[in-house]
């Protein structure tokens, strides 16, 4: 034990009733007689014994070493010398450095897997194996396995990897659909190496969404996690594994007691398609979304501020050619609610393309619902363009002017206004130079002279939302009208 760390002894008090000199013991009489009420010992607290689950399923998870042969051929003079010789100084202003071949040296990380079948297929995260010329299997008998990359997808950061062997140990899968928040959970994993280490906590939430990690929604637990953690199992208290340790929330690059785990029906759906087919299939609506405020909400007549407010409908898209139109919310998709934006984009990814899925919409205040053909996402990057500026002002202190061709053209549009400056009362509000408004509520604006009449219509004091368009990205932004 360290000098700065001190025992703190717990004593235990004990009190002896009717043992003190000259006094007699109190005799209880069996008769019947007013007494104080005794009440029921309150039962201890018992915390679980993880011990059999740890001894039943810990041998089949692995370690994972992963090995990148880097080579560095921007070696400077300085490189393997001393830069207090004496001679060095000379050496480096009068000799001239002799080329020096390129070094190659070895980077290596670890992290964490399990078996998911007798034959030896692992599933781990990406981010475990990324870039790596080798990856390395030990087990927790010692034996150690060259392991075959089967896949990798970055978007849900799971990988599946192959060793060559039979009859191995292999974890249950467990529905966490069924997981409580509360709950107690365990992780096991080699964090910052130590080989098959085991932490346990509690479920947080469920359904986290994480910023730019669109297509899982993660479990969130105060499980202690650390570097080496990742792609370790976590098991609920029957021994299934619900999920796949992958993030921590930290200002240190340690545990501070945010961990976030995959889903294993998502990771094992990955996987699948990557033992399958080599690479992941994810739907496609084609639509652009933002969050829905309370502001929102009630310019469009809607009871709460749930769903996913649509920007922008790409043409030719899913969404599009289901009549789905930019001011619809999505408050339900294929019979699952949408009480986010951030959900969205799982539900659709985890979609199979071709799939005609039931959405409903929250349009002209009231709720609808249309079918869509779901379509396979492609990457894409949408046109960005910086329009010019030019001064026009409304009743709101806000200066626009209308779009060129070109201008609608590079844009993405063929319709909408630019606003050329933001005053008074909107320095408030997000809207910037620079911005494309392309709809007032659900009406669109074709020219600086239409939105000002439009605005004219609007009683003051209403709350208004601006159909907003900067750069490759759309957003309602509510504005009000004094």
């Amino acid at each position: 034990m360290s000098a700065n760390k001190t025992l703190v002894p717990v004593l235990l008090s004990l009190a002896l009733i009717g043992c003190m000199p000259g006094k007699q013991p109190t005799v209880v009489s069996a008769s019947p007689q007013p007494s104080v009420q005794q009440t029921a010992p309150v039962p201890g607290v018992m915390l679980p014994d993880f011990s059999s689950l740890v001894a039943k399923e810990g041998s089949a998870v692995v370690n994972i070493s992963s090995t990148r042969i880097v080579r560095d051929s921007d070696q400077s003079p300085q490189d393997g010398q001393d830069n207090n010789d004496p001679f060095f100084d000379f050496f480096h202003r009068f000799m001239p450095n002799p080329p020096q071949p390129p070094r190659e040296y070895q980077s290596k990380s670890l992290g964490s897997g399990f078996i998911i079948s007798h034959d030896g297929y692992i599933l781990t995260n990406a981010h475990v194996i990324d870039d790596s010329d080798e990856v390395t299997v030990k087990l927790t008998d010692k034996r150690e396995f060259r392991a075959k990359v089967v896949g990798s997808d970055k978007n849900a950061d799971i990988a599946v990897l192959k060793i060559k062997a039979k009859d191995l140990p292999i974890v249950p899968i467990g529905d966490p659909s069924r997981l409580k928040v509360g709950e107690w959970v365990l992780a096991i994993g080699s964090p910052f190496g130590f080989d098959n280490s085991v932490t346990a906590g509690i479920v947080s939430a469920k359904g986290r969404n994480l910023p730019d990690e669109n297509y899982v929604p993660f479990i969130q637990t105060d499980v202690p996690i650390n570097p080496g953690n990742s792609g370790g199992p976590l098991f609920n208290m029957k021994g299934e594994v619900v999920g796949i340790n992958s993030q921590i929330y930290s200002r240190t690059g340690g545990y501070m007691g945010l961990s976030f785990a995959i889903p294993i029906d998502v990771a094992m759906n990955i996987g699948n398609q990557l033992r399958e087919n080599g690479k992941v299939s994810r739907g496609r609506l084609g639509v652009e979304i933002q969050e829905l405020n309370q502001d929102l909400a009630k310019s469009f007549g809607m009871p709460d501020a749930n769903g996913a407010l649509v920007a922008t409908v790409e043409k030719g898209s899913p969404a599009e050619k289901a009549g789905i139109r930019p001011g619809d919310v999505i408050i339900q998709f294929n019979g699952k609610p949408v009480n986010s934006s951030t959900e969205l984009p799982a539900l659709v990814g985890a979609t199979k393309p071709g799939s005609h899925v039931k959405v409903k919409i929250w349009r002209n205040g009231s709720a609808q619902e249309v079918e869509v053909l779901i379509g396979e996402l492609q990457s894409a990057t949408p046109p960005q363009e910086k329009p010019h500026k030019r001064m026009h002002i409304n009743r709101i202190g806000l200066a626009t002017r209308d779009l060129t061709t070109d201008e609608k053209k590079a844009a993405g549009t063929d319709h909408g206004i630019v606003v050329v400056k933001v005053q008074g009362a909107l320095l408030e509000t997000q809207l910037a130079e620079g911005d494309i408004i392309l709809a007032l509520n659900h009406t669109e604006v074709d020219s600086t002279e239409q939105f000002n009449d439009l605005l004219s219509q609007i009683p003051r004091g209403r709350t208004v939302a601006l159909l907003v368009k900067r750069g490759g990205n759309s957003v309602y932004i509510p504005i009000r009208v004094n």
